[in-house]
């Protein structure tokens, strides 16, 4: 029950009518019998100073940031984590007595869902990256800081994935590839992620690699999870490779955020099992 001494926590976006986030926090939060609550709030880009005042002089306890606003935050906060300063992007504000602090979960709560999922040994992996955007730039970060053995960045600006290459270099050898060698990074990778949007619902029917390219040594990663199972998935599935969907991702960046705020243990098995009856019950 919402009470005069229900803390509030939130989500910031535009639009954020699809967000899942929520439910999966409102959930956890009757889990562990904690007096807060989740509100998604529609934050068109001129109006983030505003609603990043309203942070602290609402005494929000922190919000979850997601598109269009990850960047345009950063200069409106007091402090930022190292880890979401390398990456350039936050997407989680703690309220500190009317302190700011920006963090960034997603590449965490990306590995962290790999490395349950798959078992897999961070040091032994060739990583081929598919995409050069917000979201592989914090997988990417974070897979470097981690220490594996490479990244190669598939991307159709070869530009962009020159860019981020250069920012990774210092920690891991990182390559930009053109499409058009798309198999030669992907032959010798033992972990290919699709960070693009390809395949997301409604573009079902959709692959961002050719499905000949993928062999039974990958694990695949798609980053996407609606549709749970992405074509490419699909595909990798088909030939005995080891599949990782994004559904972890979305579930351990939220759990890491719930921390975070509570400075406690958040019930991710839960969040994940609210997330998942969400998306087959069509919640889109």
């Amino acid at each position: 029950m919402i009470t005069s001494k229900t803390k509030v926590v939130g989500l910031l976006g535009h639009p954020v009518g699809h967000s899942q986030s929520p439910i999966m926090h409102n959930t956890a939060f009757r889990e562990n019998n904690v007096n807060y609550v989740y509100v998604a709030f529609d934050v068109a880009p001129e109006k983030l100073p505003e609603a990043v005042a309203g942070i602290r002089s609402l005494g929000l306890r922190g919000v979850n940031v997601t598109i269009p606003h990850k960047v345009a935050i950063i200069p409106l906060l007091d402090e930022i984590d190292p880890l979401a300063k390398r990456i350039g992007a936050v997407n989680t504000v703690v309220n500190d007595n009317g302190r700011l602090i920006g963090y960034n979960t997603d590449g965490t709560g990306y590995v962290r869902s790999l490395v349950n999922e798959t078992k897999i040994e961070l040091a032994d992996q060739v990583v081929t990256m598919l995409g050069a955007g917000g979201a592989a730039r914090a997988v990417a970060c974070t897979l470097a800081e981690e220490g594996v053995k490479e990244i190669r960045i598939v991307n159709r600006s070869r530009e962009k994935a020159q860019r981020l290459a250069e920012h990774l270099n210092g920690l891991v050898p990182t390559r930009a590839i053109d499409p058009a060698d798309a198999h030669l990074a992907v032959s010798d990778a033992t972990l290919l992620i699709n960070t693009t949007s390809i395949g997301m619902y409604p573009q079902v029917d959709e692959m961002p690699i050719a499905a000949e390219l993928l062999h039974p040594r990958l694990v695949v990663s798609d980053l996407i999870y609606n549709p749970l199972e992405t074509k490419l998935l699909q595909a990798a599935k088909k030939i005995g490779a080891k599949t990782h969907s994004g559904v972890g991702m979305f579930v351990n960046q939220g759990a890491l955020a719930y921390e975070i705020w509570l400075e406690a243990d958040a019930p991710v098995e839960l969040m994940r099992e609210t997330v998942l009856k969400q998306l087959q019950q069509g919640g889109n």
